[in-house]
């Protein structure tokens, strides 16, 4: 007999075994702990990609809530493209712009932060306008998204305002068509958007085929100068074409295809984005100028509508949405890309009076007032999300929310915590856009009609309180083709309007003496509100 101890072939197999069984199990083992590693790091990757989708938001130019036929079923107007993206998303319909004009929304959409609380709020910048009214230290949108790895890019028009210079390199802030014979175009300009957080920009100052200067900036210089003044006699000559201002043209701008130029560009910037760095999200600010006026839709556009030249601008807009979702689609980067359109305020008046008589539109249906006026109709504004990986589709809310409260709800997205000092009037909504909020996201909207500071208003739940008396915008009293649109004040003693919008959507039954413990309650939260700095919850950090 061996002892146990001693050299035995069996038990040399035995120990073999029992070693290569050993092994084995360090290897499963090794595999199973590595295996675990690796779907964890997955899992992490992948909710770090659902937190940071890329950003496509379209800001449209005096599109009314009643000119897309998503919003307003006896539109004249075919707009299949947008009304295709709402079906394939989230459709708002108590969306406001936070003012009644361009310059102080879009102030209030790239910072989160009402434009009557900074100098110069309530302005509409022209030509050289400005300085920016963004403050150098304030955050904005596109800089925080670009703090948490997107690369940022706007194409379009601006108008918040920038600063040229002369030859003795002093700022121009003159808003006068002579002062753009003093720009030294050698010089960069401030204040635009690569001082607010793009990486790239290639658009106008203001209103491109309107005010005065009309030339391409591309960076934060005029590459290609004005060389003469603009002949308007060469120009579709329309009810819709008389805001194109006596100005200087540069020889590269085509007055008629302005935006045919902003699609080529936003096109060009995605493709080339995922090309070169698939692995980085992308934030795209594509500001569009239809359909500001003057109505100048591009040739292969006219005449495409029963409902005129502006009705051809607005089917053009469509078809530029169609064109951009068209190169997510063939990018492969739909699935994973947050596209939101809406636009910066109601609808122009002149287009407004004109197609209610000619073509039985209504830019403005199915509420009181127009672009600049504090009624419903000056800023509910269409409001269209679409997020195919998260966003349930052919949805609608009709839950209270402000073009401000994208910057929080963005910030939300890509999990960036917003400090107190900004995003002051901005609300997070993603709970709403994802289908799980059960209750009102907002307690209360504030708004600001033509004049700013001045013509406040507010809203709680239904019940709408306007701090002034009158439109705050239009006059319907001395304007003789507002006149038949004119309504008379129902309490024209009162200093300011009470409506109940759930019984009342038109305004159109001032409640003011009726419900002074109501008008009351409305006029001490706005105030307080005004006095504090903000709307939104103060956040802990």
């Amino acid at each position: 007999m061996v002892s146990k101890n001693q050299y035995s072939p069996s038990n040399d197999r035995c120990e073999k075994t029992k070693t290569s069984r050993h092994i084995t199990q360090m290897n499963l083992s090794a595999h199973s702990q590595l295996f675990a590693l690796c779907s964890l790091l997955f899992a992490l990757n992948s909710d770090l990609s659902a937190k940071s989708p890329n950003i496509l938001l379209i800001l449209t130019d005096d599109v009314g809530y009643g000119d897309l036929s998503c919003y307003n079923d006896q539109s004249k107007i075919p707009t299949p493209n947008i009304d295709r993206l709402a079906k394939q998303g989230m459709r708002f319909t108590d969306a406001h712009s936070p003012a009644t004009v361009c310059t102080p929304t879009r102030y209030s959409l790239m910072t989160g932060h009402m434009a009557f609380r900074v100098p110069n709020g309530g302005s509409v910048f022209t030509g050289v306008g400005g300085p920016s009214l963004i403050a150098e230290d304030r955050l904005t949108l596109p800089e925080m998204l670009r703090n948490n790895g997107y690369s940022t890019a706007a194409h379009g028009k601006w108008h918040i305002g920038l600063t040229f210079f002369d030859k003795d390199n002093q700022p121009i802030h003159q808003s006068t068509p002579a002062s753009i014979n003093f720009i030294d175009y050698s010089r960069p300009i401030k204040g635009g958007p690569l001082d607010h957080g793009f990486d790239s920009f290639f658009g106008t100052a203001c209103c491109p085929t309107t005010d005065w200067l009309y030339a391409f900036i591309d960076g934060n210089r005029i590459p290609v100068p004005p060389t003469q003044k603009i002949d308007r006699t060469k120009l579709p000559n329309h009810p819709y074409s008389q805001d194109c201002r006596d100005g200087y043209i540069a020889p590269d701008f085509p007055m008629e295809e302005v935006d045919l130029v902003f699609l080529k560009k936003s096109r060009e910037f995605l493709e080339n984005h995922t090309r070169q760095s698939p692995d980085k999200p992308f934030f795209l600010f594509h500001s569009t100028q239809g359909v500001h006026l003057p109505s100048f839709p591009a040739p292969q556009f006219q005449g495409k509508t029963q409902a005129g030249p502006h009705g051809d601008f607005i089917h053009q807009l469509d078809w530029v949405v169609g064109q951009l979702m068209e190169t997510l689609d063939k990018l492969g980067v739909a699935e994973n890309t947050i596209v939101i359109l809406t636009s910066d305020n109601g609808p122009e008046v002149d287009t407004v009076i004109d197609m209610r008589k000619t073509y039985q539109h209504d830019g403005a249906r199915p509420w009181r007032g127009i672009k600049r006026d504090a009624w419903e109709g000056g800023h509910r504004v269409p409001f269209i999300v679409r997020w195919s990986s998260k966003i349930k589709p052919e949805s609608h809310s009709d839950q209270i929310t402000s073009l401000t409260d994208v910057m929080a709800t963005l910030a939300a997205v890509v999990g960036a915590e917003l400090p107190s000092s900004a995003g002051e009037d901005s609300y997070n909504l993603l709970p709403v856009w994802l289908g799980n909020a059960t209750t009102p996201t907002r307690p209360h909207l504030l708004m600001q009609a033509f004049r700013g500071k001045d013509t406040l208003s507010i809203r709680k739940d239904h019940w709408k309180y306007i701090d002034h008396k009158s439109s705050g915008g239009n006059n319907y009293e001395k304007r003789e083709d507002l006149k038949p649109f004119h309504i008379p004040d129902s309490d024209p003693l009162a200093p300011a309007q009470l409506y109940d919008l759930k019984a009342d959507p038109g305004e159109t039954k001032n409640l003011y003496s009726s419900n002074p413990d109501m008008a009351r309650e409305l006029k001490t939260l706005l105030e307080s509100l005004k006095s504090s700095g903000r709307s939104a919850p103060i956040r802990s950090n």
